[in-house]
This record gives C-alpha cells, structure tokens and sequence, in this order.
C-alpha cells in the first residue's frame, strides 16, 4: 500500500504525480486523480519542488474548466496555481500551462473568452503541443455559447490533430468529444457518427470522464426518440457513473434529464420540491441557469405565480441581454418563455424572443448536448403567442415542426404542433388547427406523453362596459373591474365588435374617427406638437426605468400621466389629423396600439387570470387588431 512505503520525498512526488496523470489522462477518473494530485502538491511543497508543486496543481484543475464548484475548493485551488507560477521557470512550459488555465478559469466564471484566446495565441507561438492542447481544451470550454459554433468545431479540430502529438490519451478523446459535442449543439444530422468514433475508442479502454458524457448525451436521445422510462432508467445510472468518476455535473444534469422528461410527459409540477433544493447546489456550475428558469416553469406549472415570477425576476437582472451565455443559456431563455407564456409575463417574453431571433435555426441544446427541448423555433413562437401576435407565432411553429422533424425529436414534434394548432384557433383558422391538433395528439399518444390541455373557460366571448374610471370585464358568471387606461378603451372597441379587424390607426384614432376622415378637433401647430412629443419621449423613458427597477409606485404615476397625454394627443390631433403626414405613421401606429393592448392584458390577468387568459388568446394585434370569442 502506498501509506506503506517510505522513499525518499522527491521519489515520493514523482510517484505520486505518475498515478494522478494515469488517473486523469488514461482511466479520466477525475475523483481519483484530485486525491494523488492533492497528495503530490503537498509533498511537493513541502519539498520546495516548484516543478512539482506545477504539475499537481495542474491535475488538481482536471479535464474539464470549473470543476471546483464550492468556494472554498475553487479559492484553494486558484491559491494553488498561482503559487506554483511563482515557483516556476517563467518561461518554461509549465508556466505557461499555469498561465492558460487561469485564464480559463477566470474567463469561464466571467462567461467570457479573450484572456484565454489570448493566452492561446501565445502558446502556439511557443510550439509546445502538450500546453497548446491544454489551452485549447479550455478556450473551448469558455465558448460554449451559441454565438461561438465556428470557432469551436475549428479548436476542435485542431486539438483532435494535436492530440496524435502529444501522445496523451486524453488529449485525443477531449478533441473528438469537443466535435461530437459541438455536432450536437449546432442541430447537425451527422452528430451521432461522432458518438461511434468515441464508443470504438472507450471499447479498447475506458474513460470514465469521457464515457460520462456519451452516457448522458445517449439519455438526451433517448428522451428525443419518447422513450421515456428507459431515458428516466438510464440518467440514474448515468448519474451513478458521474459519481463514480468524480464529476461536479453528475447533479445538475440528473436534475435536467429528468426535467426534460417530465416536461414532455406534462408532470413537471412534480419536480418542484427538487428544483427549489438543486438551484441552491453548490455543485452547479457558476453560469449556468437552467434549473432556475426550470424552476420558474414548474412553479408556474403548479400555479404558484409568486414563485414563477420571483424566478424569471432573479433571470432577468436589470437587463435580460446581461445573463450569461453559457453552454445551458438557450434552454434558460426557452424556460423563461414558457413560464412567461404561463404567468402572462408578455415583458420578459418579447425580451427573450428579441435575444433569442438570431439562433432560431439552432437547437435548445442543455451543457454537452445532455438534454434537448427542440428548436429554438418553438421557443420563439411560444414568445408570439405569449404578445399576442398569433400570426407570427404559426410561422415560428411551421419552422419548429420542420426542424424538430430533422433532430428526430419526435416529442417537440408534437408539442410544436399542438403550440401550432393553438395559434391557429386564435386566428379563426378552425378546420386546419382541427387537422394539426389531431395530429398532435396522435403522436403523443403514441409517445406516451402529454400535451398542454388548454385551460377550462367559461363559455361565451368576454364583454366589457365603462363604469366611472374603471372597466369592468365579465366572462360567463367572472367580472373584474380594472382601472382606465388607454388600451383598456382600444380593448373596448375590439371587444365590442367580435369578429371585426381595426386597422390600428383607426383604434389609435379613437370611436367614430377612421383614417380617411379629419380631426373635428384644432389640429395642434407645429410647435406644439413637438413639446407634446418630447414629453411623450421622457415620459416612456421614465417609465421604462421604473419598470427595469421593478419601482411598481413610480411607474404606474408615470403610465397614467403618459396615458392621459397620450389621450390627449389623440383628441386634439388624431392620427387620422396632422400626425398622419409624418413618415411610417402605420408602423407607428402598429407599436403603440400592440404596447397598449399588451400592457393592458397583462393588467387584466393580473386581476383575473382567467379572463386574461381568454382574451389574450383572443386578441389579435398588428396592423389589422381584431377579437375573435
């Protein structure tokens, strides 16, 4: 036993450094190499050996980038690291392998990559292929987000070819993974050759590291194929090997899997007890927000509005374009519309639709491809559907169903095509939401899972009538009586023609005036006009702030003073007076009756949130406004 021997403690430091580098580099155990790592680095130090002291510094980091999650072990392995810098040759290469993981250590945590990318640069310069390999391994673990696909599969690449070089094991199957992986999280219909290339290798040698990793991106598979109890089967026992390999992720990607799971079987309400306790892990990974937004959808699924909504406030910060991009960031962005669309949240849904339009053609792929919610499509047509712009939402989930077709992801299939079928109904196209509908439910039934049943409503269509300054909303035996503002008057004259499309500078212009007529009012001069607009400006500006700091008080002062000028404006000029003549004076008129109506939905909901429900799928906004019961 090694407690048993007694060399001399250089002898003692080598050996010790030879089993932590067969541990972590051949066999990827990375449980085993921290303990020989630990014991080496002490030893080490001890000795004064600044070699020594690097090389166990190094393994003690491992495979992987933050796998130190709790604060006290990442503050002593940083503490580590730079201690053996200073003990080191500066320009030696272990000085540079010390410099490259602490770029990437504080590049992932920041959820940035330039110090990393520029220690890089230096290290190819050097020519040591040992220090590059390293370096890249990180850099690539530092660019997981979606903005970064091209420059990931060419580290990759590289790092496969330097891998032969370096003729350390790991080296080769850390590049081929990071190609398997990136595959995946770019939607590629090839990504599972890559898995083949892996399990041929693992066939001649395990790596539990690596082997990890297949395990879980094969329970993503299988969630995508439907086969949900053997998925469910095989994360505990992919779990159990992230365990036994010493991985911090083995926790978080449980909870994901099974979160996937049972968000297509229609029960993830049930895992709200395990959520609130995992989102507080100290093993979770320091950008990663997922399970928070998970959180967030399955309170909300559970109907505790207060908690869903204290979740997406803890998401979107002072500004939901701050969260961090990480490996898990378009999953945190899909969590937060779907519990947006259930809270009626329609803010921080329009929010993550406008971050999320540039990656619609990619996958809501979670960490290393280890669980899959379907097209970043669906997520945005969940946003429209959520705003009340069921026309884009049909052309988002047109979009989804195609791609989630070619990702064989037979459960968002059908979920995509009951989202679309849902926005069909809202825009009176029966027969054809009738068809996608059907169909959706014979592939669920097929996959054994369930679909989002649509609330239980009253029947009839929803009236309203003034009463002093408030309106009062009545559906079936509901009423709520809601205070005036001026989508409330725009929501009036829709509701009281069913049926009718408005052009919204008609509504903007107010009962009995329609575009093509002129203001009985005084038209305002030139002058005035454009005090009442700079004061319209500061006023939505005002507004905005409040609302970004969640000053509720200050805002609503703000929006009725806002919604008096706005009145105001409308009496005396009109859109269909003066302000005509200014230029896109439709576009205008599009965005202003769209924000109105949406704020003033949000209102209603917030007082009832059923007849919000009903109206919000009812009311239709754009151009062309219109409510069809």
């Amino acid at each position: 036993m090694l407690g048993m021997e007694t060399p001399s403690v250089t002898t003692e430091v080598g050996e010790l450094l030879r089993r932590g580098e067969r541990a972590l580099e051949a066999d990827g155990d990375l449980r085993a190499g921290r303990e020989w790592f630990d014991r080496a680095y002490r030893a080490a130090e001890q000795e004064c050996d600044g070699d020594g002291m690097a090389r166990a510094a190094l393994g003690l980091a491992g495979l992987w980038v933050h796998e130190h999650r709790s604060a006290p072990a990442a503050a002593l392995l940083q503490a580590r690291l730079r201690s053996a810098r200073t003990a080191v040759d500066p320009g030696s290469s272990l000085a540079l392998r010390l410099k490259a993981r602490l770029a990437g250590e504080a590049d992932y945590v920041a959820g940035e990559s330039n110090e990393i990318l520029a220690v890089l640069e230096e290290v190819k310069r050097a020519g040591d292929p040992v220090a590059w390999a390293e370096a890249a391994s990180l850099a690539h673990h530092c660019l997981l987000g979606p903005d970064h696909g091209g420059q990931r599969r060419a580290l990759a690449q590289e790092l496969i070819t330097e891998g032969f070089r370096t003729s350390r094991r790991s080296d080769l199957l850390m590049g081929l993974l990071w190609r398997t992986v990136d595959l995946f999280l770019d939607g590629d219909s090839h990504a599972q050759r890559g898995l083949a290339d892996l399990r041929s290798l693992l066939a001649e040698r395990d790596h539990l590291a690596v082997g990890f990793v297949l395990d879980a991106i094969d329970v993503m598979l299988r969630i995508r194929a439907g086969r949900f109890d053997e998925a469910e089967e095989r994360a505990a026992a992919c779990a159990q090997r992230g365990e036994l390999a010493g991985d911090a992720d083995a926790t978080g990607w449980y909870t994901a899997q099974l979160g996937a799971i049972r968000w297509y079987q229609g029960r993830v309400a049930e895992l709200l007890p395990v959520l609130r306790e995992t989102v507080h892990s100290p093993t979770l990974s320091a950008v990663d927000n997922a399970l928070v937004a998970g959180l967030a959808v399955a309170a909300a699924s559970a109907g505790d509005q207060r908690e869903a909504a204290g979740a997406l406030a803890r998401l979107r910060g002072r500004d939901l374009a701050l969260l961090q991009r990480s490996s898990s960031w378009l999953v945190s962005m899909y969590g937060i519309v779907e519990s947006a669309c259930l809270v009626s949240d329609v803010e921080s849904a329009l929010a993550a639709y406008a971050l999320l339009t540039p990656f619609a053609r990619l996958p809501m792929t979670a960490s290393l491809a280890v669980a899959c919610f379907g097209s970043v499509q669906h997520a945005l047509g969940v946003a429209m559907l959520t705003a009340g712009e069921p026309e884009r939402a049909v052309t988002h989930f047109r979009a989804a169903v195609r791609d989630n077709l070619a990702l064989a992801h037979w459960p968002a299939v059908a979920l995509s095509r009951a989202r679309l079928a849902q926005a069909l109904a809202v825009l009176g196209h029966a027969a054809e939401a009738s068809e996608e509908r059907a169909a959706a439910t014979r592939e669920a039934a097929d996959l054994g899972m369930a679909l989002p049943a649509a609330p239980e409503r009253p029947a009839g269509r929803v009236t309203c009538r003034r009463q002093g300054k408030h309106w009062l909303f009545a559906l079936g035996g509901r009423s709520v009586l809601v205070e005036h503002s001026v989508g409330m008057g725009y929501l009036a004259t829709l509701l009281d023609n069913p049926g009718y499309e408005l052009s919204a500078i008609d509504l903007a212009a107010g009962p009995g005036v329609t575009a093509a007529t002129t203001s009985s009012q005084p038209v305002l001069d030139p002058a005035a006009t454009s005090h009442y607009r700079k004061w319209l400006a500061t006023l939505e500006a005002e507004l905005d702030e409040h609302e970004a700091n969640h000053d509720d008080g200050r805002a609503e002062r703000v929006r009725s003073e806002r919604d008096w000028l706005v009145g105001e404006l409308s009496a005396a000029a009109g859109l269909a007076g003066r302000v005509r003549e200014f230029t896109g004076v439709e576009e205008k008129a599009r965005i202003a009756v769209g924000k109105a109506i949406r704020r003033a939905l949000t209102r209603i909901a917030a007082a009832d949130a059923v007849i919000g429900d009903v109206l919000r799928d009812g009311v239709q906004t754009g151009n062309r406004c219109c409510y069809r019961p």
